[in-house]
């Protein structure tokens, strides 16, 4: 049994639909990210999940107990999770108190309430500010402040909005460390919201695209960022060949895709006629300065748009019918000495083309 699971759950404000059919299972012990836009309604499903708001349609159930329970059983259940938000807010009080709250609210005795405090001010780098008032601290430091205060009553849940944002590179650096080092240390389950799509791919154990209030997809790193099931997440996750197409011919699942008078072949069991979209990660296009024998079945001539160095790659796009980009190290562009306006010959293999439906 999933430890929460929406079933149809939708948001509805004024007139407009916030979140729509979200089913949703996440397992004990899980690191789930949601990843979207701004607006996409991540920060509002969060919500949900916490009891905050209650949903105009569907479900919710949190270890098997349905939360449309009467409000003393909604307590409880809400009481064995965490939440912290994207700006938290602290009291006019020291680090210590800050922390303390929620422990006291819960009248936990005052001397276990000092050794857990002192605990998880050790384990989150603030043991020296435990009498600095929290709103004399940095923005990094009141991060470190939220998330002590919420692992600080041991939650089963605990629910992060965009726990690196509006901090500087470092602090952010710094603060997602931390999460993943709490993550590891309290095995605890936890449901982030990020717009890093990187941070999402770093922490996760399973990735959620939210968009336009619907969850698009949900899979691991792997299937979200490089088997996409629409155009849409394509593009969201950051695939730069999409190159649209109609499926010409499909012999034993290898198809042929005709894009600007171009012919590329991929895997699929698409048929004949489909209208699709060819997706190609950069670092699958092999560029060479002469047509080269090989398997690929995928081999272009072209010519050189734009180049720019990212370290020790160098992104090349390139212009054969349709815009390709590729990526290359930066020793192997300058030992071939590619430019804008050289030709080169650009080819994948088939099975490094994932096939999508157009919409």
């Amino acid at each position: 049994m999933a430890l929460i699971e929406t079933i149809n759950m939708g948001q509805r404000r004024d007139v407009r639909d916030i979140l729509r059919n979200i089913n949703l299972r996440i397992e004990k012990g899980e690191v789930f990210a949601l990843i979207g836009p701004t607006g996409a309604g991540k920060t509002t499903l969060l919500r949900l999940l916490n009891l905050l708001d209650v949903p105009t349609s569907g479900k919710i159930r949190f270890d098997g107990v349905d939360t449309s329970a009467p409000a003393g059983v909604r307590l409880e259940l809400q009481r064995r999770m965490a939440f912290v938000l994207q700006k938290p807010v602290v009291f006019n009080a020291s680090v210590y108190d800050n922390v303390a709250c929620g422990l006291k609210w819960r009248r936990i005795d005052g001397g276990e309430v000092k050794e857990k405090v002192n605990h998880i001010l050790e384990v989150v780098g603030l043991a020296d500010y435990r009498h600095r008032n929290a709103r004399t601290l940095s923005g990094g430091e009141v991060q470190r402040v939220a998330l002590a205060r919420a692992l600080v009553v041991e939650p089963e849940v605990l629910l992060l909005d965009e726990p690196s944002a509006n901090l500087d590179p470092l602090s952010a650096s710094r603060i997602e460390q931390l999460v993943s080092d709490l993550i590891q240390r309290y095995a605890t389950t936890t449901i982030m919201a990020t717009h890093d799509l990187a941070q999402g791919q770093r922490l996760a154990d399973r990735i959620g695209v939210l968009m336009n209030g619907e969850l698009l997809q949900i899979g691991s790193a792997r299937d979200v960022f490089a088997l996409p099931h629409s155009k849409e997440v394509a593009e969201f996750v950051g695939v730069e060949n999409i190159i649209d197409g109609v499926i010409t011919s499909n012999e034993d699942r290898i198809v042929t895709i005709e894009s600007h008078g171009r012919s590329i072949e991929a895997i699929s069991d698409y048929m004949a006629g489909e209208e699709v979209c060819a997706c190609i990660r950069p670092e699958d296009v092999t560029l060479a300065l002469a047509r080269v024998s090989s398997s690929a079945r995928n081999s272009y001539e072209g010519e050189i748009t734009w180049l720019v160095s990212m370290g020790p790659l160098t992104r090349v796009e390139i212009q054969c019918g349709f815009s390709l980009v590729a990526t290359v190290t930066k020793r192997s562009a300058e030992e071939m000495g590619l430019n804008r306006g050289k030709k080169v010959y650009a080819t994948f293999k088939a099975t490094g083309v994932h096939v999508i439906k157009r919409n």
